[in-house]
């Protein structure tokens, strides 16, 4: 009996949109791409309930035929390739002819659409992949794309959505990534009859500084470089700007924007020794190349891409930062004007390469187990240094039960043995638990005789802006303006702090939007304790060590971190005596 039959063309279609559109970001992404490949040079994009139930795009570019309008939500039905060589020569951002077919398939669709040649334009609606009407319509040239009730036939998928803050989050960055990318386009996007941004023609550094503030603009080096394989321009942020996360990096390739973590490590290693490595450099890095000599065609998202000769591509964009590093004082330079033109290495024709040399030791045993006169102290290896401090400990400590070692342990008589205490942890859970257990009756606020004021990207003001109840139940008092914060009171813990470096390690916690609606607390409290807490490396007095320790056991959860780390380890008198035996 025959059981494999072809599924019907509706359910395909659903199939097929999981992996085109993922969220309400994913369509925003798409529709703006196709009003860009339509010649568009004004796109306004609205947004309702973070685009679940209403995503609207409208704009000025050449339109559609009543006849191309049903076309384009049919599958594989595009206007930019028509046969398999055209693959390896693409220069528009779509091509696969997938988008509008995923998302009438999961939602309501209603397309106005106008050529310029034309009197009047075309109202067609869509539901469900099913055409409901078309009819003569006058509307504005260009095109006009309502998307409504998105996933509304798809509820395991529209269940899985995050909150409305979270998927605004992601739609803002598929806007940016569309606007860094398309700085002659002017674009504006509104959530909720509210402007959001509103973004005029521009240069390139304009078009930068208009998205992540107005403070970059003298921040920003511009890098600019053209051989026979490619071409570069853009700008890296200087060292002092650099982030504790990869929110402000961005690739574009002819155009489109790719992720790409092995040329990343280029502007990375290019930045050696000017930022720590917790930090990420700032960057928006253009590249032109030939179409052929790439592969756009490797995920439906169309943000990764595979290149011919990545390794010469790696090594010029290294070179190129290095020399814009270096031409602006900000890294060590040598005379970079004598020479205009890069090279790519090679080897010359001829050359012999030699075989490396492996030595080994024909005389190494793994097996054989050597003597260590010091092997009774073993078990505190990774407490370097411990034997000579407990020698040299003082007299004039007798009567404490404490003590301290490598300006990072504090060590504790127990009834049982002893208790090594890292006094950074152990610390960061106090005040942790001390913050976390606050709640707007009981938190001590202090208000700041003059309000500090720092400016904000766009995401970090919005990420605030979700954080203000919290954050006024911890003790802040904040009030944010045109992307500049102000401070006006502070817990009285954070009275003698850096407020700006204490924002922005908050933010830094609370930069992972898939566990900002359960977390937000959470996270604040992780970033002030950590911020806040004494740090490794500190001499204690023994008031201190003793406060530490009397604190920490009275603490809900006194053997982790907020993080996760222990923050003692107990070791019992018989494992001692073990040890001596």
């Amino acid at each position: 009996m025959d059981i494999i039959s072809k599924l019907p063309e509706n359910i395909a279609n659903q199939i097929a949109a999981g992996e085109v559109i993922q969220r309400p970001s994913s369509v925003v992404k798409e529709m703006m791409e196709n009003s860009i490949d339509a010649g568009a040079d004004n796109i306004e994009v609205n947004i309702k309930d973070s685009g679940k139930t209403y995503i609207q795009v409208i704009d000025n570019g050449v339109g559609m035929s009543p006849n191309d309008v049903l076309m384009s939500v049919e599958r594989h039905a595009t206007s930019k390739i028509k046969k398999a060589e055209d693959l390896f020569l693409i220069n528009t951002m779509g091509f696969r002819g997938e988008a509008m077919s995923s998302i009438s398939a999961i939602a309501h669709v209603e397309i106005l659409s106008n050529q310029k040649e034309d009197e009047l334009g075309t109202k067609t609606i869509m539901e469900w992949s099913n055409f409901i009407s078309q009819e003569e319509f006058n509307c504005k040239k260009g095109t006009s794309i309502k998307i409504k009730n998105l996933f509304y036939n798809v509820p395991a998928r529209r269940n899985f959505l995050k909150s409305d803050k979270i998927e605004k989050k992601h739609i803002i960055e598929e806007f940016k990534r569309v606007a860094l990318a398309y700085p002659t386009i002017k674009l504006k996007l509104i959530f909720n009859h509210v402007s959001y941004f509103n973004l005029n023609v521009s240069n390139l550094r304009q078009r930068i500084v208009n998205i992540i503030g107005s403070k970059s603009n003298e921040k920003l080096v511009p890098i600019a470089e053209e051989t026979s394989l490619i071409k570069i321009d853009g700008f890296v942020g200087k060292p002092e700007i650099s982030k504790i996360n990869r929110g402000e990096q961005y690739f574009f390739v002819n155009g489109r924007f790719i992720k790409n973590y092995y040329l990343s490590h280029a502007i990375r290693k290019a930045f050696k020794n000017l930022i720590s490595e917790k930090h990420h450099p700032s960057f928006f890095i253009y590249l032109i190349i030939d179409p052929s000599k790439i592969d756009i065609n490797i995920h439906p998202t169309k943000t990764e891409i595979k290149f011919e000769d990545e390794k010469a591509i790696y090594s010029i964009i290294h070179a190129c930062i290095k020399k814009s590093l270096g031409q602006y004082n900000i890294a060590p330079s040598i005379d970079f004007d004598i020479e205009t033109a890069f090279e790519i290495p090679s080897f010359k024709e001829g050359h012999t390469i030699s075989e490396p040399k492996i030595k080994l030791d024909k005389n190494y045993n793994p097996f054989e187990v050597k003597e260590n006169p010091k092997e009774s102290l073993s078990f505190l290896s990774d407490l370097d240094g411990l034997q000579t401090e407990i020698d040299n400990l003082k007299i004039d400590n007798k009567d404490y039960n404490l003590f301290q070692i490598k300006k990072t342990y504090i060590i504790a008589k127990s009834n049982e043995g002893i208790i090594i205490i890292n006094q950074e942890r152990a610390h960061n859970r106090i005040i942790y638990e001390r913050f976390i257990n606050y709640n707007q009756l009981s938190h001590i606020s202090q208000k700041l005789l003059f309000p500090s004021k720092f400016d904000l990207n766009s995401d970090e003001s919005l990420l605030l802006s979700e954080m203000k109840k919290e954050l006024f139940n911890l003790g802040f008092e904040i009030s944010i303006n045109k992307n500049q914060l102000e401070v006006s009171s502070v817990p009285l813990e954070c009275i003698n702090e850096n407020i700006e470096e204490l924002f922005k390690m908050i933010l830094v916690f609370n930069e992972n939007m898939e566990s900002l609606d359960k977390n937000i607390n959470h996270n604040i409290c992780k970033a002030m304790s950590k911020k806040l807490c004494i740090k490794n490396g500190r001499e204690l007095k023994i008031e201190e060590m003793n406060d530490i320790f009397n604190q920490l056991m009275k603490c809900d959860n006194s053997s982790i971190d907020p993080n996760g780390n222990i923050t003692f380890i107990n070791l019992e008198i018989k494992e001692i005596i073990k040890k001596f035996k």
